[in-house]
């Protein structure tokens, strides 16, 4: 039995996250941390600080702010962590890092299982399309509560581009400043906020006279918490490092 400490279970996410694993016969939820301390079927603090009870793995669902004291508490109780919440500082980012030095933590930019494969597949698209003259346009839709633009899973997704095609592409996020036709090297990223859309992300190749689109849209948020516990069982066993979900997906 894998016990799990939720970070961040008076969110929507730690609700679904916790609502999934009740039906999970190799998982527990033994505690909570959340500032609300929302009342839940398992004991619940408002800081990291404060939490006495000991498990195998953290789920964070929480927001950018709350990470590093939650990075703090895992490397003095040596619990590995799956860190989901995204913006993160480059500040908390470097922290992330040199905790990953003495436990594990694991992070991405999105936890759907399908948005990992995803990853894999554009930098394969790119390699192929961007020497057939293929433009290269990101859009992401989100709910009207999302305070972040554009998304982390946006972002990841330019990266794995420019990574897979040795950085030789720059990100434009607002062609309305300028006049001037679109250049070869650039990706354009386009976020849009309305309604409650889950999350939808379309990366668009463009070429002349044909466009390929491979999308990834979530209908629900179970999707992130079926990836976060299958990270989750896969971190609790792994030694001192920084993973992502190309090893749990491996």
């Amino acid at each position: 039995m894998v016990n799990i400490i939720m970070h961040g279970c008076g969110g929507k996410m730690g609700h679904v996250v916790a609502d999934l694993l009740k039906n999970d016969p190799d998982c527990q939820i033994v505690a909570g941390i959340d500032p609300t301390v929302p009342a839940l079927d398992f004991p619940v603090f408002a800081s990291p600080a404060e939490c006495t009870v000991d498990a195998d793995v953290i789920i964070d669902f929480s927001t950018a702010t709350a990470v590093p004291a939650l990075l703090d508490f895992a490397k003095e109780k040596q619990i590995p962590v799956v860190v989901c919440t995204t913006a993160l500082s480059d500040e908390t980012q470097a922290k992330l890092e040199e905790t990953s030095k003495s436990v594990a933590v694991l992070k991405s930019a999105n936890m759907s299982i399908g948005v990992n494969l995803l990853l894999d597949l554009v930098q394969r698209a790119a390699q192929i399309l961007y020497d057939a003259n293929f433009d290269i346009e990101v859009v992401e839709k989100h709910h009207n509560q999302k305070i972040d633009a554009p998304s982390g899973t946006a972002m990841a997704l330019a990266d794995a581009i420019n990574a897979a095609m040795d950085e030789k592409f720059h990100y434009v996020y607002d062609r309305s400043q300028k006049r001037e036709k679109r250049e070869r090297t650039e990706i354009g990223i386009h976020a849009i906020r309305g309604g409650n859309i889950v999350g939808e992300h379309d990366v668009i190749f463009a070429g002349r006279d044909e466009v390929i689109t491979l999308s990834h849209h979530a209908s629900s948020r179970e999707v992130f918490a079926v990836g976060a516990v299958k990270a989750a069982k896969f971190l609790a066993e792994q030694p001192a490092g920084l993973y992502s979900m190309k090893e749990v997906l491996a």
